[in-house]
């Protein structure tokens, strides 16, 4: 069965950290770009992050440079995105998906989403 699986969500408090896993079965990660998008309650799906197939270059969008870090374990046929300070803006569901490449810090021609996993920041 091909599926992406994200999992590490969870209620933290301001300036807390989480790291949410992505993991794949049925297809191997490293052959796709893997990008990290959220949804916040009223908002449109966005791009957070990216990571290439080729180089395993990563990009992020600039409201999380510095705080998040996504990561690549082949072995584990994971993919990881440690998040650092959070704030109450980062609360979302986020979402893990298996696309063909990146652009800046996201990715296109996504072939698989994983159900997303909620994350929220509050006191």
């Amino acid at each position: 069965q091909v599926q992406l699986v994200e999992s590490g969500g969870g209620l933290v408090q301001p300036g807390g950290s989480l790291r949410l896993s992505c993991a794949a079965s049925g297809f191997t990660l490293d052959d796709y770009a893997i990008g990290w998008f959220r949804q916040a309650p009223g908002k449109e799906r966005e791009g957070v992050s990216c990571i290439s197939s080729r180089d395993g270059s990563t990009y992020y969008t600039y409201f999380v440079k510095g705080r998040f870090t996504i990561s690549r374990d082949n072995a584990k046929n994971t993919v990881y995105l440690q998040m650092n300070s959070l704030q109450p803006e980062d609360t979302a569901v986020y979402y893990c998906a298996a696309g063909g490449y990146c652009s800046a810090y996201v990715s296109y021609d996504n072939n698989y989403w994983g159900q997303g996993t909620q994350v929220t920041v509050s006191s």
